[in-house]
């Protein structure tokens, strides 16, 4: 869910890491970050196994030697890109933990995912949510590291609200393991719904419409 790249989410554990099998003697010539941004539009527009190596060797202007010395293979160059979808100044982590209070935060994930989910130069939707929905067992590991950055993320918004319950912000009886599932949920919800064609207008009402389910505050 989440550079806000998009997140947005949205989403922290989310620095861009680079993921270098670099073999010996093979120089990288090549614009690292301009060609993993381009593998990362395609990854998020088509999905993981529906984007083949020769498209992405096109579009990153590489060819796949150069793919398999800087990342490995697929999956390693699809974890990088991963992990700059995720990155940047704003991620579900800073969200979460620069807000006022865990409602707060919650409302920041819902409205930094309907305006990452519509960006005009990107693809629609949540690269997180749709590139691995459907998967053969042979990247049943890609769905498995996808859905564990996914479940850091609800968790941390749990933590969050489990704190304000205790500092006597939020009503304490509220389940807090319910209330970051539903944001969550609702956020998987926004995402195919941008890929449906909604427009940010439309997720923005719907984001609001989530947070009535938000218990009242204790002060």
């Amino acid at each position: 869910m989440l550079r806000m790249h998009a997140i947005g989410f949205i989403v922290s554990a989310m620095k861009s890491t680079s993921i270098s099998a670099r073999r010996a003697g093979r120089p990288l010539s090549f614009d690292r970050e301009a060609a993993l941004r381009e593998a990362m539009l395609l990854f998020w527009r088509h999905g993981y196994e529906s984007t083949s190596l020769i498209a992405l060797t096109g579009a990153m202007g590489i060819n796949a030697p150069s793919v398999y010395a800087a990342y490995g293979d697929k999956k390693g160059l699809f974890r990088a890109a991963v992990a700059l979808y995720l990155s940047g100044p704003v991620t579900s982590d800073t969200l979460i933990d620069e807000a006022e209070s865990a409602r707060e935060a919650a409302f920041n994930l819902l409205r930094a995912s309907a305006t990452g989910f519509t960006g005009a130069t990107t693809p629609r939707g949540c690269l997180l949510a749709s590139s691995a929905a459907s998967c053969s067992l042979a990247a049943a590991d890609v769905q498995a590291e996808l859905a564990g950055i996914r479940g850091r993320i609800e968790a941390r918004l749990k933590s969050r609200i489990v704190a304000d319950q205790r500092a006597g912000v939020l009503d304490d009886r509220a389940d807090a393991g319910a209330l970051a599932a539903h944001v969550m949920a609702v956020i998987q919800g926004l995402s195919s719904l941008a890929r449906d064609g909604a427009s940010r207008a439309k997720l923005m009402k719907i984001a609001a419409t989530a947070m009535c389910a938000w218990p009242a505050s204790e002060k």
